[in-house]
């Protein structure tokens, strides 16, 4: 009887389904004490803020008052809202397509270079500069000035190449000194002048850098003679260095404007057209008989060209995604290189054995055979440029920093940036957040499928 009893009192026998179940247990409690802090992590960084946004955005600016919708009714009334929202689906439809096929462009092509590894690193090389960085290098890329702005000085050394550039922009007549200032900004002689005579046009205001390194004295050339089928003349600097002289006549020391464009018209018509001199001296000849006005164009006055205004209100947002693709680029490039290397070489060489070119192969082979990761690479840019911001506030000027806005930089500026109204700025950040989740949801799937 002793023996059935402490039979029946011994612990039934361990099986192997229960050491199982105790492998299992102990293996759970160590994965969560592993995945505990960046949980604790996740919620403190992601998940609480994205509560606390989207419970704020049900109040007013000061967060005590409930308003309800109020802040997404006012969202879509606000004209800046909707500014950023349409600049926001420009960045979304512009920046990924070019980005995209810059990339597979790039990447088939550097296939073919023999120092590929030296031509990705250059490409991706942007990739290691901050958006900081980035922003205040195109900031001074794009500055209007051509002094500073390398642009526009590429622009203006192209335009002044072919169209040349105005000689005296800051030039000017003294009054009654015989020329007037027409509407269109030209001069003309007060007076009209026949073959045989001499026209003498003194002109003040031109800035020293202006003249033209091979300017000579005008005397000389003022003191010739007209032929009698000639109208002669010399257009000078009415202006003696260190005082003196009189005005209206050409002094020993006054210098002549060369290069400049003279007309002769009579009857309100262009009959005759020359430039001037070194010495500032022009010349019509074989004029019928008969008065002539001369005239100095609007074209010899004219401002310099100044490049385009990059940051202006037209140009400020593809400005801006000029630089976005300038750091993004490479990193497309390498991931459809990725791609690209891993397709079948077997049905290239196919291809090619059935006769197929190169645009052809690239077309109905290598484009449909990378559509998933040409997929996944748009999607990822997609979600990128959603959530831009630093480029956008450092490089558009202020001025125009309204017309560049985009949803994150409009959510800063009504939230921090002198809007204090930290109940619209978290409806933005939340309409933000809700335009977000689909790209990333099926970059999610896209991952998972791949993976399978």
């Amino acid at each position: 009887m002793t023996a059935t009893l402490l039979k029946e009192a011994s612990p039934p026998p361990v099986t192997m389904a229960d050491r199982r179940r105790r492998a299992r247990r102990r293996g759970r409690i160590v994965a969560l004490a592993f995945v505990f802090p960046a949980l604790l992590l996740l919620g403190a960084l992601v998940v609480y803020p994205v509560l606390f946004s989207v419970g704020r955005s049900f109040f007013d600016a000061s967060g005590t008052r409930f308003v309800g919708g109020d802040n997404y009714t006012e969202m879509f009334r606000d004209p800046a809202t909707l500014k950023a929202v349409r600049n926001t689906a420009i960045w979304v439809v512009v920046a990924p397509t070019l980005l995209t096929g810059l990339g597979l462009v790039l990447a088939v092509l550097v296939e073919k270079v023999r120092w590929a590894t030296a031509f990705k690193l250059l490409l991706f090389m942007p990739m290691a500069v901050s958006f900081l960085a980035a922003g205040i290098i195109f900031r001074l890329a794009y500055d209007e000035d051509p002094d500073k702005g390398v642009l526009n000085a590429a622009v203006v050394s192209v335009h002044d190449a072919f169209t040349g550039t105005s000689s005296y922009p800051t030039a000017r007549a003294r009054d009654g000194q015989g020329l007037t200032k027409g509407a269109d900004g030209s001069y003309r002689t007060t007076a009209t002048a026949s073959p045989g005579h001499t026209v003498d046009l003194g002109l003040v205001g031109v800035l020293p850098k202006d003249l033209a390194q091979g300017a000579r004295p005008a005397y000389a050339a003022a003191g010739q003679k007209a032929a009698a089928d000639e109208l002669r003349g010399v257009v000078y600097l009415d202006f003696t260095r260190g005082g003196g002289g009189e005005q209206g006549k050409v002094d020993r020391q006054e210098s002549g404007l060369p290069e400049m464009k003279v007309e002769a018209v009579r009857d309100g018509e262009t009959v005759a057209s020359t430039t001037t001199a070194a010495d500032g001296s022009f010349r019509f000849q074989d004029l019928g008989s008969g008065s002539y006005s001369v005239r100095l164009p609007a074209s010899n006055f004219a401002p310099p060209y100044q490049g385009v205004s990059w940051l202006g209100p037209a140009l400020v947002t593809p400005a801006i995604i000029g630089a976005y693709l300038w750091i993004w680029t490479g990193f497309a490039m390498v991931l459809i290189g990725a791609g690209l290397a891993a397709l079948p070489r077997d049905a290239l060489e196919a291809a090619r054995m059935d006769g197929a070119n190169e645009w052809q192969i690239f077309r109905r082979i290598t484009v449909p055979l990378l559509a998933p990761v040409l997929t996944v690479v748009f999607v990822t840019l997609v979600i990128n440029v959603m959530k831009v911001f630093d480029l956008v506030y450092i490089i558009a000027p202020g001025p125009v920093q309204e017309d560049a806005t985009v949803l994150a930089t409009q959510m800063w500026l009504v939230s921090f940036g002198g809007g204090n109204n930290q109940g619209l700025g978290s409806a933005l950040g939340v309409l933000l957040l809700l335009l977000v989740i689909p790209a990333m949801v099926f970059n999610v799937r896209r991952f998972r499928g791949s993976q399978r």
